[in-house]
């Protein structure tokens, strides 16, 4: 269990990115990763784009609003991750959503989403989430179908500098037993 603490605490958001590039052996283990995300009843709705052409990635960073950092890790980064998922698919039975929070699709994706950034750093690579985009530019741009929401952006590569953990709660301070 300490080494799998050890990758939880050390997985930092990097934004800056070394220029080499990321060997398709290792992508592929962080895509896997990915594959093994827990889903509603293994529904599985999530797609992955994998994005290396710059011309596309000139396109993406169109859709990042000015003043974001974020703009510099789509460019810096050797790859892009989009991920996308299916709605009406996960939380879905029978073709009704039946709970008060109806389509489960950001849950799944979010599930995916830290297995691959916890895949990535145990590899040795950084990734970072990126929610504050223009999602229908976007989307458009990766040429995503009708019935699926492009839910975020993860840049991925080798980590360009050293990044320091953020301050955190102590597990005091959000846990409480038997009710809130």
């Amino acid at each position: 269990m300490t080494d799998f603490m050890e990758i939880i605490t050390g997985r930092r958001s990097v934004r800056q990115y070394a220029d080499k590039a990321v060997p398709e052996e290792l992508l592929q283990q962080v895509l896997e990763a990915g594959r093994w995300a827990q889903s509603w009843a293994n529904t599985q709705c999530w797609e992955v784009i994998v994005v290396r052409d710059p011309s596309v990635k000139a396109g993406l960073m169109q859709a990042i609003p000015k003043g974001n950092p974020s703009i510099r890790c789509i460019e810096g980064a050797p790859v892009l991750l989009a991920l996308c998922g299916q709605r009406e698919r996960s939380g879905y039975y029978r073709g009704a959503a039946p709970t008060k929070f109806g389509d489960w699709l950001l849950f799944d994706l979010g599930v995916l989403t830290q297995n691959i950034a916890l895949a990535a750093h145990a590899l040795g690579l950084g990734s970072v989430v990126l929610g504050l985009f223009d999602h229908d530019s976007a989307k458009e741009i990766l040429k995503v179908p009708a019935g699926y929401e492009l839910v975020t952006l993860m840049p991925l590569g080798y980590p360009g500098g050293e990044t320091k953990a953020p301050p955190r709660r102590a597990v005091s301070e959000f846990s409480h037993e038997n009710a809130f």
